[in-house]
């Protein structure tokens, strides 16, 4: 597969017919409809709040953690990758995380939004084996505002069933994930590596 294939498959699928909104800045927003008290409070909890817009520099967005939960996992283990630790992201593509098979588990991503509001935010995570797409996966995750008091967001993905028989534990998987919004604006973009086996490595 091309890299202009990979791009393609990495764009956001989009409604027919749905236009995003004009980008709003951040103060605009907590001037809009300053009149309504529950649209006050709601935009207050995201620390959209008039006079204290966060400075504008630097990313608008900051992917903390990807996370693996499972019901099947020994208790007390978790599968945390470390997004800003470019080192550890990069050592999954000669030491994968390891996955059991056939097995329910899902996703938890935690980031930040440094400032400005994010409409239509979502995860695109393409799979390959070998060179060769085997899965794609898009999560929606909303739209978002400052995170409040530097608190991360957190969202779970719905479950998902990992692969199995020899076939699916023979070699690794090499994932390329993306944060990217309704404009196609990209604010996260990493690579890494996973491989199922009979039981969970941790």
């Amino acid at each position: 597969m091309s890299a202009n294939e990979d791009q393609d498959d990495l764009k956001p699928s989009f409604t027919p017919g749905y236009k995003p909104s004009a980008v709003k800045s951040t103060e605009e927003y907590a001037k809009l409809d300053a009149e309504d008290e529950s649209l006050a409070r709601w935009k207050a909890s995201l620390g959209i709040v008039p006079g204290s817009t966060p400075s504008a520099s630097g990313p608008k967005l900051t992917a903390l953690t990807l996370e693996l939960h499972s019901s099947t996992l020994p208790p007390g283990k978790h599968i945390i990758l470390n997004l800003e630790d470019k080192k550890a992201v990069a050592d999954t593509r000669k030491n994968p995380i390891i996955i059991k098979e056939g097995v329910e588990y899902n996703v938890r991503i935690t980031f930040n939004v440094n400032h400005s509001i994010i409409s239509g935010l979502r995860y695109i995570q393409l799979v390959k084996r070998a060179g060769v797409k085997v899965d794609k996966l898009e999560q929606m995750l909303g739209s978002y505002g400052p995170s409040p008091q530097g608190k991360p967001y957190t969202k779970d993905f719905d479950p998902e069933e990992s692969p199995s028989g020899l076939l699916a534990r023979s070699g690794s998987y090499t994932v390329r994930s993306r944060v990217t919004d309704d404009d196609n604006e990209t604010y996260a973009d990493w690579e890494w590596s996973f491989k199922l086996a009979k039981e969970w490595d941790v």
